[in-house]
């Protein structure tokens, strides 16, 4: 999946990949794809309800190594 922008959370456990994620898109302009590499198994619970909180779109995730890619889109 092609993305905007890369964020490496790996190795950080909960809740930080969500916290980074989100300072990340703050400061990302409506539209823009973030990429977040976490390897914590709570990322993939964690990142889909932080969007459907914060009015972002999850696109999904992908297998990346001994790590997992999500996608986000920043919301309005």
């Amino acid at each position: 999946m092609e993305f905007d922008q890369d964020l490496d959370c790996e190795g950080m456990i909960c809740p930080l990949p969500v916290l980074k994620a989100r300072k990340v898109l703050m400061g990302l302009a409506p539209g823009v794809v973030l990429r977040v590499r976490a390897t914590d198994g709570m990322a993939a619970v964690d990142l889909p309800h932080f969007c459907t909180q914060a009015g972002h779109a999850f696109l999904g995730a992908e297998p990346l190594g001994a790590a997992t890619a999500y996608f986000l889109r920043r919301g309005k």
